[in-house]
């Protein structure tokens, strides 16, 4: 039996998702672009740097446009509040609006602009939820400026990390305290707010990243994880020689080792993952780098990911037995654990895109995302938008603004829907 107002909801969600503005949706974007736009047509706008500073600024303008009221915590991450009718839990959205140094306009940026556009359309649409609405706009997910990446999510789930990240530095020396000093005298009026309140639920959208989507011919993703991931730096030693007098049976080249150490490396990770397998040797270090010296040491990097957490731990043990086959050494740099989105969260993202009549493709995420650290905060999941030739990191990243227009209106009716539970 249908209990009294659930009619009422659901056309609470459908009227929201109608009420998103597609011109005002696309020149938020073009608008908040504008803020480190490279001539190329993409977007540089490193965390806490003056021009993200701005940013937040129209933005912090634009949420009291809106009637919302904003706050601040210990890692600069802004949280946009509209009120509900009750004083439960709200329900959390948003992304980051920090970008690569050669990024595109979409990559986070969207998520928070999205969420800001649902409560406009709740506002335009005269609803009032139950539940409170939070945009976050998570500091320095990028990890381009300071790493690790996703600070402000992960500090926000687990407040003990902030003494080391406040030691982190960038290229010029600058310590995120440092940062964070700055941006508390260029925002003064931000109220703070202590460690993370209880939340409902968090739903990020996001471009995909990748060409799953595009390549199906679907314009939603209904997210239902992150892959994990293991990264390992490989050192292998050689003698340095004389490229012309060296024969070759005398030769200890620590170049020809590196490359049959990958070798094995891919085949370990294509026989362990199959389909899902994605491995990449990304970074390469080779002294003394000469056209004509033998090399001495070479050190490489392995980033493996894999939904199976069983797959990742069998890589693990065969890749240590591996180097010591070769001879080379091994050293862990990351790891963490797949993660695995909140059923319910996920049901009503597939009811979203039923009541719209929007087509939707279920996937695991390839990239990390703030949602990551929210899905050890409350019940998460993910909606992505393709992303045109599966392009990102790059001014060329782009999404049909029928697909962006799309996206918004499913996170409007999940929203709504959440908002009223």
């Amino acid at each position: 039996m249908m209990r009294a107002g659930t009619h009422h909801l659901a056309d609470d969600a459908l009227r929201a998702a109608a009420s998103v503005d597609d011109t005002r949706l696309l020149a938020s974007i073009e608008a908040l672009a504008a803020f480190g736009a490279r001539s190329d047509g993409g977007v540089n706008r490193p965390a806490l740097s003056a021009t993200d500073l701005e940013a937040r600024r129209h933005l912090v303008g634009y949420a009291h446009a809106l009637g919302c009221t904003v706050t601040t915590d210990a890692c600069a991450n802004l949280f946009i509040h509209r009120p509900g009718s009750g004083a439960a839990p709200p329900v959390m959205t948003g992304s980051h609006i920090d970008t690569q140094p050669s990024g595109g306009k979409l990559d986070g940026c969207y998520g928070v602009l999205a969420g800001l556009e649902c409560m406009a359309a709740l506002n335009d649409a005269g609803i009032r939820t139950r539940r409170p609405l939070e945009v976050a706009i998570w500091t320095n997910e990028e990890g381009t400026r300071f790493a690790p990446g996703a600070m402000g999510s992960s500090a926000f789930v687990e407040p003990s990390r902030m003494p080391a990240y406040l030691n982190a530095a960038d290229a010029d020396g600058v310590t995120l305290g440092a940062a964070l000093e700055r941006y508390r005298h260029a925002l003064p009026g931000l109220p703070s707010r202590g460690d993370a309140p209880p939340a409902h639920a968090f739903v990020e959208l996001h471009i995909e990243q990748g060409p799953q989507l595009e390549n199906a011919g679907v314009p939603l993703g209904i997210v239902t994880g992150i892959q994990g991931v293991r990264w390992y730096e490989f050192h292998c030693q050689g003698v340095a020689a004389h490229a012309g007098t060296t024969p070759m049976p005398m030769r200890r080249d620590a170049m020809t080792l590196a490359v049959a150490l990958r070798a094995s490396l891919e085949a370990i990770a294509t026989s362990l993952g199959g389909e899902h397998t994605r491995i990449t040797f990304g970074r390469w270090s080779v002294t003394p780098n000469s056209i004509n010296t033998i090399p001495s040491d070479v050190t490489f990097s392995v980033d493996f990911r894999h939904p199976d957490a069983h797959v990742l731990d069998s890589f693990d043990a065969q890749v240590l037995a591996c180097a010591q086959r070769h001879g080379a050494r091994i050293a862990p740099l990351f790891t963490h654990a797949p993660v695995r989105f909140d059923a319910t969260v996920l049901a009503r993202l597939d009811a979203a895109c039923h009541a719209l009549e929007a087509p939707a493709l279920r996937l695991t995420s390839g990239a990390f995302h703030d949602a990551m650290y929210l899905s050890q905060h409350c019940p998460t999941a993910m909606l992505f938008v393709p992303s045109r030739d599966g392009i990102s990191h790059n001014p060329a990243e782009a999404t049909d603004a029928r697909h962006l227009v799309l996206g918004a209106r499913a996170l409007a009716h999940t929203l709504t829907t959440l908002c009223n539970d």
